[in-house]
């Protein structure tokens, strides 16, 4: 008998890497239920102090297949914050037009199209792109491929969204969903 709690697509079912790029680009983010990333001021403290309770995410098992990260100048600068650095040897690259920084574990670009051109060049081959604004480039550009979000049983009211304005629909295909601990939910969506 299935989980009732969980829903995984066959693998085999999934749709292909995109042929147009060399690379295979990813999110996974935690989200409230009203579909904030955190609040107005940056502040993820709602999502920090309730994460722990929400158990096994499959963060590690995502990470482990990560090569490179795409981020925004917010999101860095946010992860500076924490006091260590949660990459590890993974390439990051950031994108921003006013970033200056000697940080040795980043390269900057300047553009969306020297960021793509500089993941390709370094042999990117899966990469987790991570940041609101990033994610919504992305999604604009038809550049991402996966999204999973980890939904946390609260409300924010107001904050930075997810999700912006879009030039045309964006369909997506349900590959997994799962109940997790303490009323999160997990789903993960293919890009089509």
């Amino acid at each position: 008998m299935s989980d009732p709690t969980s829903y995984r697509m066959d693998p085999a079912e999934r749709p292909a890497r995109r042929a147009d790029r060399p690379f295979r680009t990813a999110v996974t983010i935690g989200v409230s239920l009203d579909g904030f990333i955190a609040r107005p001021d940056g502040d993820i403290e709602w999502l920090t102090l309730r994460g722990a309770q929400a158990g096994e995410t499959g963060y590690e098992e995502f990470m482990a297949g990560i090569d490179t990260l795409a981020l925004g100048r917010n999101t860095y600068e946010k992860v500076l914050s924490f006091g260590f650095w949660p990459y590890g040897d993974k390439r990051v690259a950031v994108l921003s037009t006013t970033l200056t920084t000697d940080d040795p574990r980043v390269t900057v670009y300047r553009s969306l199209a020297e960021l793509l051109a500089g993941l390709t060049e370094r042999g990117a081959r899966n990469v987790y792109v991570d940041g609101g604004k990033m994610i919504q480039t992305f999604l604009r550009e038809d550049l991402l491929d996966e999204l999973i979000i980890t939904t946390a049983p609260v409300l924010i009211g107001e904050g930075l969204p997810l999700f912006g304005a879009l030039k045309k629909d964006i369909d997506l295909q349900l590959t997994a969903a799962k109940v997790l601990d303490a009323g999160f939910m997990q789903t993960t969506y293919a890009v089509l």
